[in-house]
């Protein structure tokens, strides 16, 4: 796709943000709950373009972790379409005073949610994301400028056709959600520089996504980082517990960011609960520390490389610290600063750990795999943030919004 014809498109996006922001909220929950109904009714059609996408990925040798984030069943499908009528049924941000006061001068001063405009995500492999980030957008009063991989160009077509249909039935314009058809490397670097056009953009996908938009983007942006989550068992943490919660977090979906990568072990607990880790975690590839070798000696050894990786896949490496101390300074030289878990039954060790863990999420007795913007109540994310500005975390309807300051006086002039 050619520069200009990119603009064009950016364009006609830019003015269906227009039309979109000025839409009453029962207009746009219309068109979600509308598109809701079109998925559930023409769920064979969404599935028979991702069929074509899986074989295509299958030919081409994709990791059966991929392949898993690029499949859509039916019962995904009814997901998408049961998170769209969730946050068809979520209250409108958009409009929402935050605060207000009034000067002594007389003026009222308040800050009210406004749209961001023209939201960029430019994603990889997931086709439900399509659906999330597109839903999302519109309910805030956004128009979605999508950009998927080409890995997942039948199913997100399949997708934006059905999202389209729907705003049109509810008197919206369908270009308030469009996709970027063309999956190549250089028209993803033009979108990434659509100045004037993109008011904000959000990446999700791996670590070479994130370097080539950090290399070349120019719009604003939220980084949506890659997950090298950990959890860390406690000396006082109840071992049936955190068996549970490191299982779960690690292969009830080992390909997606909020999966654990890391386990870390008190070392006063770490001779119990290794072995019986060993066990539940059969068919995970294990590496471990030296400390954890001598307890696992059949255990490969871990690399820096590996406690620094978001392996997205079933592999996990162990680390045996000292104490709490060792934990959190563990977390703070690997960790990428989205999820990080205790198991404890110690209350003071759960209390410090939220306190000087320094990431997007803290999740204490719990499986990494809650932090998700549907598990969480916001009905569903356009991303998890993991910077410090505008919007860390799970991204959902507030984060899709900014703030405008709103003056009103009678006549004052500052003097």
């Amino acid at each position: 796709m050619t520069s200009s014809a990119l603009a064009e498109l950016g364009c006609q996006v830019g003015d269906a943000a227009g039309d979109v922001a000025r839409s009453s909220s029962a207009q746009r929950d219309d068109a979600l709950r509308a598109a809701a109904d079109l998925f559930v009714s023409e769920a064979d059609s969404l599935l028979a373009a991702n069929d074509t996408d899986l074989a295509r990925a299958g030919e081409q040798g994709m990791a059966a972790t991929a392949i898993d984030r690029l499949r859509l069943s039916d019962a995904r499908v009814l997901s998408m379409a049961d998170g769209l009528r969730t946050v068809a049924g979520l209250a409108d941000p958009v409009g929402e005073i935050v605060d207000g006061w009034v000067r002594p001068n007389g003026l009222a001063v308040s800050r009210v949610r406004v749209p961001l405009g023209v939201v960029g995500v430019i994603y990889e492999n997931r086709p439900n994301v399509t659906s999330d980030a597109a839903g999302l957008c519109v309910k805030a009063g956004n128009a979605a400028f999508l950009r998927g991989s080409g890995s997942a160009l039948e199913s997100n077509k399949a997708v934006v056709a059905v999202l389209r249909r729907a705003l049109v039935k509810a008197g919206l314009p369908a270009a308030a959600v469009t996709l970027v058809e063309d999956p190549s490397h250089e028209t993803a670097i033009e979108f990434m520089k659509l100045r004037g056009v993109i008011d904000c953009l959000i990446p999700r996908g791996g670590p070479g996504l994130i370097a080539s938009m950090l290399e070349h983007a120019t719009v604003p942006y939220v980084l949506d980082g890659d997950g090298n989550c950990h959890v860390y068992v406690d000396a006082a943490a109840d071992l049936a517990m955190a068996e549970e919660i490191v299982v779960n977090a690690k292969t009830q979906r080992p390909g997606v960011c909020n999966a654990a990568e890391s386990l870390i072990v008190h070392r006063s607990v770490a001779a119990k609960f290794l072995p019986r880790i060993q066990r539940a975690l059969f068919g995970v590839d294990l590496v471990g520390d030296e400390a954890t070798r001598v307890i696992l000696p059949d255990l490969a050894p871990a690399s820096e490389t590996d406690f620094g990786t978001e392996f997205l896949d079933l592999k996990l490496s162990i680390t045996v610290v000292e104490d709490l101390s060792a934990a959190i300074g563990h977390i703070g030289r690997f960790g990428s600063g989205h999820t990080e878990a205790i198991v404890t039954g110690d209350l003071g060790a759960a209390n410090r750990f939220v306190r000087e863990v320094d990431a997007a999420a803290v999740v204490v007795n719990a499986s990494t795999r809650f932090v998700d913007g549907a598990e969480l109540g916001l009905g569903a994310e356009v991303g998890i943030s993991t910077q410090k500005l505008h919007a860390r975390g799970p991204m959902g309807l507030e984060a899709l919004t900014c703030l405008k300051w709103v003056v009103r006086g009678d006549g004052q002039v500052r003097r």
